[in-house]
This record gives C-alpha cells, structure tokens and sequence, in this order.
C-alpha cells in the first residue's frame, strides 16, 4: 500500500444531537488498541448489524487491515470522546466514482446523530478524492442505520438483495442536503448551550474564603442568586467537607458525589488545563473558565487557550471563555447567576451575547436602568469556543426569548453569522452594536482571522442578515426598549404630538434626516396644555390609519411636573396597536410612570419607552422601522441559473494552479473561459501596438471602436486619455492613436487594445473578493472616478438570492443614474442582477478566485456588455463555514 499524508485538514471538533462535543478525525495505525477496546464494547445486535455476522473479537488481521488506510481509495474517519472511539466510518472505493460506505457507532451514542455527521465528513472527504457516489448495505432490521442514509437530504435508491438491502446515492451538496445539515447543526448548537444555561447543578472550581477573590464572589453571586440547582464549592487548597458560605468544599470536582452538569473555573491559568482533564473524568456537560491569562497575554497565552479548548472539547464539553464575565439565567425555574455580576437583572425577554467581561457589569446595570429584564446573558470573554453564533441559535427556538442584543468585538465566522441571522431576523430582532469598526481591530484574546474589507462590508453584512445595527452602546438599549415594550411599525409614517414647537421641529428634521416621513403638521399646543387635551390628540394619532408610529414630546411648564400627562400617555398608549414612543424633558420619575409593570415588578408589554432627546427616540424607531420593513419583505430565492457549467470551470482552475502552485493573474482563454463557464462574456478586444495594426483591429470588429490603454494609471480614464470612445472611422482612429503616442510615447501606445463599441449605457464595476475572514464577497458600483474616490461601493456575501441582486444594484447612492435619472431612459437592471447572480455564484463554488473585477460592465436600455475582465488565482484560505459541520 502507498503511504499516504495523514489528512490534518479532515479533523474537526462537532456537536452532536444532545448538546456534547466530539472529535472527529482519520484512523491512524497506532489506533489498533483504541479499535479493539471500542469493538469490544459493541452488543451483539450491533456487531452483528454490522459484520451481518457474529463477530466477538477482531483479529491482529482486521486490526491492521482496518487501521492501515491509504486516505485516498480506503478512508476510514473515527469519532472520540475523552480518547475512547465511540464512532467509526469507512468507505472503500468499489469503481472509479464508487465507494461503499459502512458506519459503527458505540451502543450508548447511538441515537445522538454521530452517524449523520460521520457521513457528512465521509461524503466530503470521497468528494476530495474523486469519488461520486456511495453504495451500502444494510440488514432491513437495521432501521436507525436505514435512518441515517435516508434522512441525509441525498436521495438514495434501494433494491432488496439476499436479504439485505442495497443503497445507492450521489453524495454532491444538494439544496436539501445542506437544509438537513443546517437543520441539525442548528439543534446540536442550540442544545449545547441550553446545556450550559439551565444546569441542574454547578461547581464553582476555585471558590475560595478571601472577601473580593473572584472563586469567592461567584459562589457569592451563585448562592445570592438563588440557584434551583445542587451548588459545589471546589478548592485544592481546602480539605474535604470545610465550610464555604455555608456549603462542604470538596479538593476536586472528582470529590463530588453527585453529577456536574456546570464547572466554573476560577482558578489560575497554569491550573485550569489539569482542572478541564478533572471534569472530562467526572463527565461535566460544560464549562465557564473566567481565568484570565490566556490569549489575551500573548503567543503562550493563545497556545494554551487552544489546549484548553481541544481538551475540553475531546472530553466532550463545550466552553465560554476564557477570560469571561460568565452567565446569567433569569428564568425562575433555573435563577442562575454564575457571574462576576452582583446585579443579577429581572427576568424578562431579552438574550444578551457579549463579548466583553470588562464591560459586562455595567451593560447590565444600564439593563436594568433601562427597566428592560433578561432571558439569558451569556458573556464569552475571548471567544474560544462558544460564540454569538452559538448563542443565536439557541435563542432562535428559546420561548422565552424575544429580543437578541449582541455586543460584537470581533465576528469569528461571518457566512455562518450571516446564514443564521438570516433565517433568526425572521422572527426575533436582533440588535447588533460592533465596536472597533473604523479600525478593523481585533481585541486581544480573539484568535480570529484578519479582513481587508472596508466598514462598508460589515454593514452589508448586517444589512443583508436583517440585523439592527447600532453605533453605540447607549443605541443598543434604546432600540431594545422600543422592541421589547412596543409593537413594530407598519410604516415609516410618524405622528408627532407635543407642547413644544422646538421640540416637534427637532422631531421632524430627525425623522427626514432617517428616512421617516411626518404626518403633516406635527399636533402642537402651548405650553400649559392639560393632560385631557394632549390624551385628546395622542389618541386621535392612535388610530389614525395614515400614521405608522407615534412620538410623544413633553417639556413642563416652569412650575409644574407633567406627572397627569404622563399618566394619560400611559393610559392611552395601553390600547395603541403601533408604536408609541416619548420624550419628556425635565419630568422627573416619567420612565417610571410610562412603565406597565408584571406582578414581580418588571417593566412588560406596552410601557412607553422614554428618551433623553429627540434625536435618540427617532434614531431608535427608524432603526426598528428599517427592521419591520425587512421582515415583511420578501426574503426572495436562490434561482436556478441557465448556462452553468462547474466542471468545466473546475478543470480551468486545477490546470492554471497545477502549472502555478503560488497562484496567477488570469488571462486570455482560461480568463475568458472561467466565465463563459458561469454564462458571462466578455467582448472581445483585440491587441495593438500600432496605428495599422488599429485600423485592421477595427476592420475585423467593424465600426464604431474604442481604443484603450492597458496600463495600470491609465485604464478605463477617459479624462486622462487613456480611453477613446466611439471612434467612427480609420481616420478618427488613426488620429486617436497618434494623440496617445505624443502624450505618453510607446511605452503606453506598444499595449493598445481596440474593441467594439457597445452602444451608450451607464459603466459599472462589478468584483469579489475572496477574503480571509468574510469569504468570498461580492461587490457592486456605479463606473467612474468620483465614486471610486468617495466608496460608493455595494457589498454583499453569497449565495445571493435574487432579492439581494435587486438590493446591490441599488444599493449606491449613485445607482439613480441608473433608474431613470432626470428623465434618462432606465438602464437594464435585470441584466445587471443576473450577471451579480452569475458572479455571485461563480466565487462562491471556486475559493480559488482570490479577486475578479468585471470593468466596465455597460448596463444598456436592454441587456449588457461586459467589456474587460482581471482575475487572480490563488491557492485558497479554507473557508469557515464550511461544506460539514465543525466547530471553530
């Protein structure tokens, strides 16, 4: 047998369906033990499901045979927890495209869906190598293994032969494959969180008697909080049974009795690894690590955060941190406050992700100033496992969660990101504020990739994914209070009901300014307005149906204490089926008075959210206003695209990369070919070097031609001569050409190309990228110099469906030029969005493609012309949201 590269790249942590990791990866030969230990754990039905046969032991044969693969032809994949084997899947090539494929899982880890992601992973790795198509066999009373195959979104044919039955299926992605994968991923992810917020009992590791220490005052808040739960204080330095805050201490979490569904390690950083091994052994769900001194102190730091994590998940746990706040869950069957935190806020319908722990107390003071009540707050410090993402998808189907707040610091995975809140914006907001945006930063203890990407991309991103971005923190809470006490708008229509003409001329200039529209004239009084008279006309706005929203403004006369208006706001508001919003000035106690509050004194549906400014209270209704319009959109499709041809463009770019390891600028018929591959042509230019050679370039196109120079300074700048347009004639041409030659000699006029002029239109330039941390991306703008200077540039991430197509060509504010404007004839924008489409999908099936620029693309009264094209070949960044579910 050949020896063979042990595939590195096929190892991957994953979450199975009960919430717990595994590790996934090839067979190795000093794997014969560990084969032989899980082969003696297997009952006798599941050998005999497997070997169609009993098998009681396995040979010194099998043992080689099973453990020396060649990774290529014979490919097995073993699944591990705490070290033990407890999955095992193999496929062995039968044909040229063919494999069989054959899976053993452990007894107590079937039914937790190891078995579809062993085939996922199978699947990927026979696509690597060539193969197409899976074939298996298996006994009809076989049903979970039946199961496996038939869920798995492929669509398997079947045949009974010799009492067994045989399956046969092609394993390339299909629409249905990658919904059951996401599908699945969505519930494991989700359920390992749940995991970790509602556990029936915690031990605090490093709980400790000094008054301020960190074990000392997560025990403290642990047991102030109230925790429904078994609570374990942990400390080596302690001998069994001591006291701590009325509880036994117990030296290691292996001392313990009972179960542990939670560790919470608060221990110095050289411990915590020795302490993660203690809780794989004792067989703790998950683990909360606020020990700092991890990558946020540097290369030894980020080294050992990695160990941390490949432990703990090797033993089955997930993690949040390292260097984290930690996490509350105000649910009252769980009141769960394993945190730094002393303020442990109400309950209530919001799930906060933050990435900071510095910051994490006072979010959650202001949360509860705001009056706004927690589901869930999870902070993850540095990230190194458990992320936003994490945290999404289990807020996604959480009943008491109703509003997402996310305090980015950095987005480890943004298409995974992206593909979630796509689908969670739905049906929950969610309210995203991302610090270090001008600088592109990445926090210390973030071990995430890089981006070159402008801010701009990120806001697509958030666009594209439904997500209410705001600035700032204070932004955060104020899109949260609107969400969480008032219905969404309809509309961008706003009713404006005050006792100040400078107020209500504030709210009007901030409503145009944030593209909201006020019902004209805003209803003013004087200042000495009664409150009957100001409910009067708040209510008549109520229900009017030309208004969407209502913004209430109060500013009390010198004397008086708006208390009564404030009250009859409340009243009136109470029965309103739209927003309605406030702000009162100088009124003290409003916020409290505005309020609706639950039998344990939590603000709920239908208090009146009040603001410092004007500017604030309508900066957070057009956020929200934005948002509804959103959701009621229609989220559009991924369309079936004629004249795609992926093979063939998968065999220009493994020849280019084979003849150029390190990568190459494409050209001529591998450039052109790529993109026919896709359904996009380019027009044909022809090169010149000089003035005959023009004219017979010309002769051959047929006139009008352009002539233009290829130089980098000089391409596509009519302004600068670099380009002649719709020369009619040999003499017109023969003049253009001279014109260069004396302004920038032969250099420039010895690389000329001469092309056909498409008629008049409006030039754009469409590109992607393929970036090291967002993926591929697709770009979008308006041709010329001015918008190139001020980035009136359109972003979005793959797959595009058609609603983002339509959505990128308008997105730059220069894109009116092509809608018509100042009674223009419109340009093709349907073109437009079918050749984004094209692009869209081109970079998203080839990470190959480092960079493609598509300029000009002429959009005309009726189709386009794409008239220049560049591209470069590079080997490609493995991309994070891959083809399989893995973790990280």
């Amino acid at each position: 047998m050949t020896e063979a590269a042990y595939p590195s790249h096929w190892e991957a942590d994953v979450v199975l369906r009960d919430g717990s990791a595994a590790h996934l990866r090839a067979i190795r030969p000093d794997d014969r033990d560990r084969l032989r230990q899980f082969h003696s754990q297997l009952s006798d039905e599941t050998i005999y499901y497997r070997f169609f046969a009993p098998y009681p032991v396995l040979s010194d044969r099998d043992l080689t045979r099973f453990t020396e693969v060649d990774h290529h032809d014979r490919v097995a994949l073993v699944a591990l927890v705490r070290e033990e084997f407890v999955g095992v899947g193999r496929f062995d090539r039968v044909g040229q495209g063919d494999a069989e494929v054959a899976f053993t899982i452990r007894d107590d880890y079937q039914g937790r869906g190891l078995g579809s992601v062993l085939l996922e992973h199978l699947a990927a790795a026979a696509r690597e190598n060539g193969i197409t198509r899976f074939v298996a066999e298996v006994l009809p009373a076989n049903r979970r293994m039946l199961g496996v195959f038939r869920d798995a979104g492929y669509e398997p044919r079947s045949a009974i032969e010799d009492g067994y039955i045989g399956l046969e299926f092609a394993i390339a992605p299909t629409e249905t494959s990658r919904a059951v994968q996401e599908a699945r991923e969505h519930r494991a992810e989700a359920r390992s969180i749940e995991r970790l917020l509602a556990p029936k009992s915690v031990a605090v590791i490093g709980a400790s008697r000094s008054p301020g220490a960190v074990g000392s005052r997560l025990l403290e808040h642990l047991i102030a909080g109230g925790f429904i739960g078994s609570t374990y204080a942990v400390n080596s330095a302690l001998d069994d049974g001591d006291a701590l805050d009325g509880l036994p201490s117990f030296r290691s979490v292996l001392d313990i009795r009972g179960d542990v569904d939670l560790a919470v390690i608060a221990v110095p950083a050289a411990a915590v690894l020795q302490v993660v091994e203690e809780c794989a052994q004792k067989r703790v769900l998950g683990l909360v690590v606020v020990s700092s001194g991890f990558a946020e102190q540097g290369p030894h730091g980020r080294a050992l955060q990695r160990t941390l994590v490949t432990r703990a998940r090797a033993g089955g746990m997930r993690v949040i941190g390292p260097n984290c706040l930690g996490i509350i869950n105000g649910d009252p069957a769980v009141r769960l406050n394993a945190s730094l935190s002393p303020v442990m806020p109400g309950h209530g319908r919001i799930g906060f992700f933050s990435q900071s722990g510095a910051l994490g107390v006072a979010l959650l003071e202001t949360l509860v100033a705001r009056g706004l009540g927690l589901s869930s707050f999870v902070s993850a410090g540095n990230r190194a496992d458990v992320s936003g993402n994490d945290l999404m998808q289990f807020w996604e189907d959480d009943p008491s969660t109703d509003v997402l707040l996310l305090y980015l610091e950095s987005i480890g995975n943004p298409r995974k990101f992206s593909r979630i809140a796509r689908r969670t914006s739905r049906t929950k907001p969610i309210v995203a504020v991302k610090s270090g945006r001008s600088s592109q930063g990445i926090p210390l203890g973030h071990t995430v990739r890089g981006t070159k990407l402008p801010p701009a991309a990120i806001d697509a991103l958030f666009e594209q994914s439904g997500v209410i971005q705001v600035d700032t923190l204070s932004g955060l809470f104020d899109a949260a209070m609107l969400l969480t006490f008032q219905p969404l708008p309809t509309g961008p229509r706003v009713g404006v009901v005050g006792n100040s003409d400078a107020l209500a001329v504030l709210a009007t200039d901030a409503c145009a300014a944030h593209g909201l529209v006020t019902v004209d004239p805003a209803s003013t009084f004087g200042p000495e307005v009664t409150a009957q008279e100001f409910g009067a006309v708040l209510a008549a706005l109520v229900d009017d149906p030309a208004v969407d929203s209502v913004v209430a403004l109060y500013l009390p006369p010198v004397g008086t204490t708006g208390v009564s208006v404030a009250r009859e706001l409340a009243r009136v508001a109470a029965r309103a089926t739209k927003p309605v919003l406030a702000t009162f000035l100088a009124v003290e106690g409003a916020s409290d008075l505005l309020r609706r509050m639950s039998p344990d004194g939590v603000p709920v549906v239908g208090s009146v959210p009040t603001y410092g400014s004007v500017e604030d209270a309508v900066r957070a209704l057009a956020s929200i206003t934005a948002y509804s319009a959103w959701r009621d959109s229609d989220p559009g499709s991924i369309p079936e695209l004629d004249g795609i041809d992926p093979a063939a463009a998968r065999g220009i770019v493994d020849r280019v990369l084979e003849r150029n390891p390190a990568g190459a600028d494409l050209t001529g018929p591998d450039l052109t070919g790529l993109l026919r591959s896709y359904g996009i042509n380019v027009w044909s230019a022809i090169a010149v070097s000089s003035a005959d050679e023009a004219v017979l370039a010309a002769a051959r196109l047929g006139y009008p031609v352009a002539l233009k120079s290829t130089a980098p300074h000089l391409a596509h700048r009519s302004d600068l001569g670099g380009v002649w347009l719709d020369l009619a004639n040999d003499a017109a041409l023969r003049r253009a050409f001279l014109a260069m030659d004396e302004a920038f000699g032969p250099e420039v006029t010895s690389h000329l190309t001469v092309q056909r002029m498409a008629g008049r239109g409006v030039a754009c330039v469409v590109g992607s990228t393929e970036d090291a941390l967002f993926g591929p991306v697709v770009s979008f703008r308006v041709g010329g110099v001015v918008t190139e200077l001020v980035q009136d540039v359109g972003y979005r991430i793959p797959p595009l469906t058609d609603r983002d197509a339509a959505a990128l060509v308008r997105s730059p504010q220069t894109s009116a030029l092509l809608l018509g404007f100042r009674g223009a004839e419109p340009m093709d924008t349907a073109a437009l969005e079918d050749l984004l489409l094209r692009v869209g999908r081109l970079c998203d099936d080839v990470p190959e493609l480092a960079n493609l620029e598509l300029n000009p693309v002429l959009a005309l009264p009726r189709g386009l012309a794409v008239l220049t094209a560049a591209a470069r070949l590079t080997t490609p960044i493995t991309r994070r949201d891959s083809a399989v579910r893995r973790l990280g």
